[in-house]
Formats: structure tokens, sequence, C-alpha cells
């Protein structure tokens, strides 16, 4: 999935859990999102003049799946044969150079293709620049890499954040080019076993993720989640499927919003704890160092009563997930706890820098570290002095330390906020 920095102002839920998601319905909802319709419409034109094809004609119009009306997208091609791999990549570079995209456009549109070859390369035990492409090789698999990645820069999404609920792949069995197979197709699955994406089967025995669809999906979405985050929704698109289900509208609806975190930050973390009853001052001392320098973010030592009126100690630490096998498994070497339990949690945090400044007090001049937190759009909301360099002044002064710590806040904040 993406990990690219994302600018929080703009929050995309691609919401596929119902009736999946293919090219045409992404495109189709990014229209109904109001992206410049002629705009893509000329994007998607321009295979033609790198490709044999002729009279390329791209349909969009309303449609209604069970009352509910979503945007249909039809691209099709005359006089057109299947290309490569090579082929497939050259012709999107091309496209998007003379179009003039960004470089964000460029990358989604090229990532979205390499994904699509990836996967059927290794399902056929082919070359990935020679692998003839069936499926993949019809015009309106370019269409729907092209066109999303206009449409995305025309909607000025690629710094949003985007999230998706797991998506639906549908079931029973279909034909395509190699015969009968499974739904999900192979390279649909092998696509998002490759990204770990979220799965649901059913509702419906038919396709309802395609390669395209799951390619845009997994080179777009920067996490899976099953319920909404917190948002402020501002419009809906809705993109229509081809078929027309009697279980379900066969829709793709896709939420632009607003966040609210009142310019907070959020990342995830991991809690450990364990009760310790039976251990020395001096080890919990060595544990809670050790933990520090390990990789714990934060740890605390919270006095107890256990089973008996027995005085003891939580020992609790936060870190990142991927550290807490390892800490578990050190906490319970060090301290002789027979279990540590953990749990994830989200929380809030102000953006944190440590900039260096110029202090002369008393005709003492030294550099000071100081922590200066920003919300996310870069406003300072807390300044404070480095412990270790705070006493170092106040040691040579002899003034109070708590006096030295509010004269460096106060030249911090002069220089920081003017």
């Amino acid at each position: 999935m993406n990990r690219e920095a994302k600018n929080l102002d703009k929050i995309v839920v691609i919401d596929c859990q119902a009736a999946g998601i293919s090219g045409d319905m992404f495109l189709g909802s990014l229209l109904d999102l109001g992206a410049d319709v002629n705009k893509v419409i000329s994007a998607i034109k321009t295979v033609e003049k790198f490709i044999t094809c002729k009279n390329v004609k791209v349909n969009i119009k309303d449609v209604t799946r069970k009352g509910i009306r979503a945007k249909k997208v039809d691209v099709q091609a005359d006089e057109w044969s299947e290309i490569t791999g090579a082929k497939l990549l050259s012709t999107i570079e091309s496209c998007m150079e003379t179009l003039g995209a960004s470089q964000n456009a460029r990358k989604f549109a090229l990532n979205t293709a390499t994904t699509l070859l990836e996967a059927e390369s290794k399902l056929h035990a082919e070359d990935f620049n020679n692998i003839h492409l069936h499926e993949l090789g019809k015009v309106d698999a370019l269409a729907e890499i092209i066109g999303s990645a206009v449409a995305l820069e025309d909607l000025k999404l690629f710094h949003a954040k985007f999230y998706s609920t797991p998506v639906a792949v549908g079931g029973g069995v279909f034909k395509f080019s190699h015969g009968k197979t499974s739904s999900p197709a192979p390279a649909t699955l092998e696509i998002l076993q490759s990204r770990k994406f979220p799965i649901v089967g059913g509702p419906v025995e038919a396709e309802l993720a395609t390669p395209t669809g799951v390619s845009i999906l997994v080179n777009l979405v920067d996490e899976a989640i099953r319920f909404y985050p917190a948002l402020k929704p501002i419009k809906a698109g809705y993109g229509a499927g081809t078929m027309d289900f009697e279980e379900m509208p066969n829709i793709l609806r896709v939420v632009l919003g607003e966040p609210l975190h009142h310019n907070l930050s959020k990342d995830e973390i991991v809690v450990l704890e364990t009760n310790l009853d039976d251990t020395t001052g001096e080890i919990i001392g060595h544990v809670l160092n050790k933990l520090l320098i390990e990789g714990a973010k934060d740890v605390s030592i919270i006095p107890m009563f256990t089973k008996k009126s027995r005085p003891g100690y939580i020992l609790k630490a936060i870190t990142d997930r991927e550290n807490v096998e390892r800490l578990a498994h050190m906490v319970m070497e060090e301290t002789g706890s027979l279990g540590v339990r953990f749990y994830t949690c989200e929380r809030r945090v102000l953006l944190r820098d440590i900039a260096p400044i110029e202090v002369l007090i008393d005709g003492v001049r030294m550099n000071v570290r100081v922590k200066v937190s920003k919300d996310i759009k870069g406003s300072v909301v807390q300044i404070k002095p480095e412990y270790e360099d705070v006493r170092e002044i106040a040691e040579k002064t002899g003034k109070p330390l708590r006096r030295v710590s509010e004269i460096i806040e106060a030249q911090a904040r002069k220089l920081f906020l003017g």
C-alpha cells in the first residue's frame, strides 16, 4: 500500500465492500466526484498516437443500478490489436508525457501498470516485458489507467489520505481468455495477495474485482479499514459496473471528506505491560533503561497491590508494532515475568523537531537544543528546551534551573513565533 507523506486536509474512502472494484467503476466515481470530463476524454484519446488503433470512443453517461444513479464509462476502439507488457508501459509513459502530467500522475499510472504486469508475469512464468496481454491488452485497461491518473490530478487528490474497505471479489466461475476460472481471477488474487490486501467473498456469483481495479486500489490506498474513519463527508462519487445484479446495486462509492483531527497528526502504537510482584528495584530500573535503548518510545512503572495484598508494580512500555515480540521476550527474560499483555491503540500527536538556538545568559553563551512541537499545518504549539542543556547553563551561571528554562523558552518563542 501507499506509504508516501500525505496532506491530511483531504480524506478519500474507496468503499468497495459490496460490489468490488474495476477500472471503469473507479474512473466513473472520480468523474461523478467532479473530475473534468473533457480533460479525461482528451487524455484517453491520446493512446491513438502511440498504438495501432483507430477511432477511440469514450462514452460517459448516467445510469441507475437498483435505483441508485451512477456514472458509467465505456471505451471502445476500431482495429485494435493486443500489445506486450513493454508496449503497455511505453504507451502510458508517452501519453503522460504528451499530456504534460505531473510527476505524481505519471508515477501512479506506471506503478499501476507495473503491478498488473508483475502479476501476469508471475502467473505465466514469462518475461515481464515480452508477456502478451489479453484482457489487459485491450484499450479499456489503458484508458482506465490514464483516465484515472488525469482525474485524480484534476481533483487534486494525489496528496490525500486514501482508505479502503475490504474489497468484495465475488464468487463462482466465469470465462476469460484462458477458459473458465474461479473468482477472483488469478491475476486479481495475485495482486491482492502480494500487498496483503483484505478481501471478502460474494455477495454474488460473478467477478466483482478486476486486475485493473485492484491494481489501482493497492497503488492508492494507505490503509485498509472495516469502518469509515472520523471525517466530515464533502461529496460521494458513484461509478457503475457493467452488469446489473438482483442482490445489490453494482456500484463503487468513493467518498471525499475532511478529517476531524483538529490539525493533530495520528499514529498507531502498541502498549506492552506486565505485573511484577517479586522483582527487585534494581532489576526494574535496569529493564526500564534497556527498554528505552531497545526501541520503546516511553516506559512507566506504576505501583500497585497484587493478590494477598502484596505490593508490586505494573511495567508499561509504548512501542511500534514491529518491536512487540522482541521487547516482550526481553521483559520476560529480564524480570522473570510469565506473560506480557499488549494492545494496539491510536493516538494524536504533535510533530516534533529538535532545533539548536544560541542563547546568552549572564555572559554565558551556549547552543541549546529546543524541542519545537507543531501541528500538521506547521503552527508551533509547544516549545521546550532540552533538560541536559538547561542544567549545564544553570550550573555555569548559578541561576535556578527553573529560571534558566524560562529565559531560554522566552528567547526561543521570540525566534520561532516572532
